[in-house]
């Protein structure tokens, strides 16, 4: 949820929600409270706040065989925990009532549980598989954990209801004598809404920005995150640590210049800029262990460790590449013969300039002189990034150009040479780091090489080779002692099933609204059916789309044409 001033532009929060990642956040936080055994992976998104624990311990609903207790009792909790009945579509995070039996689909399972109670007492408690309701085990007792994150008892519902419109009156009252009729207008219609549905329903979009509220804290104090379910005593791994301790330094900082704009242009009351995520001294306050895991640690994580240890060998006994230094007089020829060289090889080479206007200029240059190169930079999306890379690794291209988006993250096995340029400028992309980084490129090939194209020797290109040397000369001793023999790194090459769907979707669009009559759909069957006939996912992916569309130009006899192909090729795939 943000608002540009500038442009008068407000860009509504959206909710849609994987259904998944949903069911494994809540089944995240349940495990936590229920075993001792639990690994969670999580992204810094675990910083931000949610419902506290002593209030989703509340809402704990254990359930056992010869309870006395009624049906509507039961769905009376439920609906407290924010389930819904819904006896027609059973869901995640639903419950129906049939007979004598009450069905549940826990909102952090894939299964369902089946009560079935007789004279007001629970005489079974079953657990189904979802999809094919085939018994799974039956159990004497289950504990059922609520829906959602937040949920909050209704004497603290309507107590935060009675604070937040005290708030909101205040807030009108100071919009309105600085002369902001329109702000305290739109910020009374908006809270006044969330609080009439948080009444009814217990639940409201944006219920976060009530957080300081539900959970009872003061202003200015930190909210509860998923740190707070985890014990005392637990170890935290930080991943790739040179990357994520500043992205953890920089969110609060971040949040809060957004949410201050829309506190001052009327969207949220001043209360909002307590749902913030923890400041970086209160997220290191709730940890226990810490191990920060990086091939480049900055100077943080190697002053707060109490111990560094290095991994140097490799499992494949491959050693870091071997380094050269070359002027940049003719670098460009030198780079062609050298990416030729490569290629007859059957290897790629990878090449790193400073600036996109250098890149896309030396692509050109490389393609003209017959080598199938591509660029890669900020400007190329995501997938498409990803794409260009597997291309690479396929062969379709001998090499690729980038800038930044080298360093790090990629594996690239058939990569045997990196060629760096400009490597003597001093700057953050030629920095000790990075150039270790970039290095590292070429490590997962047992021909791995790397050519710094420099006129001098920086103190960063010094540091970066003293350390590569010194890392390569312990892995070379360790093989000789365990005559280990250096292997190249072995990994398939998948297909980007999603980049292609969205290639087809693109042409099929343009196809549809050609489609006059039903004629014309068996034709698009047909033609899509040759063209993607050892394809059956992506064929099913394109029929699927189309059927969509149909429906969405309320063209429904031509879309259940489409939906019964669609069903033939699920069956017979």
């Amino acid at each position: 949820e943000a608002y540009i001033p500038q442009t008068d532009t407000y860009i509504e929060k959206q909710a849609t929600i994987n259904d998944e990642i949903d069911r494994l956040r809540i089944s995240a936080t349940a495990s936590l409270l229920s075993r001792n055994d639990v690994i969670v992976v999580s992204s810094v998104s675990c910083l931000y706040g949610i419902g506290a624990p002593s209030e989703f311990k509340k809402f704990l609903l254990l359930l056992k065989v010869g309870d006395k207790i009624k049906m509507r009792d039961i769905a009376y909790r439920l609906s407290e925990m924010q389930y819904e009945r819904n006896d027609y579509n059973f869901t995640r995070a639903t419950f129906r009532v049939l007979g004598d039996r009450i069905d549940i689909h826990p909102a952090y399972s894939r299964d369902y549980l089946r009560i079935e109670i007789f004279d007001d007492e629970i005489v079974e408690i079953k657990r189904y598989d979802a999809i094919n309701n085939k018994l799974i085990e039956k159990h004497e007792s289950v504990v059922m954990y609520p829906a959602k994150l937040f949920v909050s008892s209704r004497k603290t519902i309507e107590e935060t209801v009675k604070e937040v419109l005290k708030e909101l009156e205040e807030r009108v009252k100071e919009l309105r004598e600085q002369g902001k009729e329109i702000e305290a207008r739109r910020l009374e219609i908006r809270t006044r809404y969330d609080m009439d549905m948080l009444l009814e329903t217990g639940y409201c979009p944006g219920i976060e920005n009530y957080s300081r509220y539900l959970s009872g804290r003061k202003p200015g104090e930190r909210p509860y995150t998923l740190l707070d379910y985890f014990p005392k005593e637990f170890l935290l791994i930080i991943d790739e640590s040179h990357v994520t301790v500043p992205q953890i330094r920089g969110m609060y900082n971040g949040d809060r210049s957004r949410k201050e704009t829309l506190v001052n242009f009327g969207f949220r009351l001043p209360s909002a800029l307590d749902n913030r995520p923890l400041r970086f001294d209160e997220f290191m306050e709730l940890l226990d262990k810490v191990l920060f895991v990086s091939a480049t640690p900055d100077e943080y994580e190697l002053t707060t460790s109490e111990k560094v240890v290095e991994q140097i060998v490799r499992p494949t006994g491959l050693l870091d590449p071997v380094i050269h230094i070359r002027p940049t007089e003719n670098q460009i020829d030198n780079i062609i013969n050298e990416v030729k060289e490569n290629k007859k090889r059957g290897e790629r080479t990878i090449i790193t300039t400073l600036t996109k206007k250098m890149a896309e200029a030396l692509t050109q240059y490389l393609v003209e002189a017959g080598i199938k190169t591509m660029y890669i930079h900020d400007e190329i999306e995501t997938i498409e990034r990803v794409e260009i890379l597997r291309d690479l690794r396929r062969g379709e291209y001998g090499c690729i150009v980038g800038i930044n988006l080298l360093r790090e993250g990629i594996d690239l096995p058939e990569v045997s040479l990196v060629c760096i340029l400009d490597a003597d400028k001093i700057g953050f992309l030629r920095s000790r780091t990075s150039l270790i980084q970039i290095i590292g490129r070429a490590a997962r090939h047992v021909n791995g090489r790397v050519i710094m194209y420099a006129d001098k020797i920086s103190e960063a290109m010094k540091e970066a080779i003293e350390e590569t040397e010194r890392r390569r000369k312990i892995q070379m001793e360790y093989n000789e002692k365990h005559g280990i023999v250096p292997q190249s790194v072995k990994k398939e090459i998948t297909d980007i099933i999603e980049r292609k769907h969205e290639k087809v979707s693109a042409k099929l669009n343009k196809s549809i609204k050609k489609v006059e009559d039903i004629e014309e759909v068996f034709s698009f069957i047909d033609q899509a059916k040759a063209k993607y006939k050892d394809d059956i996912q992506t064929l099913i992916k394109v029929l699927t789309d189309y059927m969509f569309e149909l429906a969405d130009r309320l063209e429904f006899e031509k879309a259940m044409v489409v939906r019964e192909e669609t069903k033939k090729l699920v069956e017979d795939k």
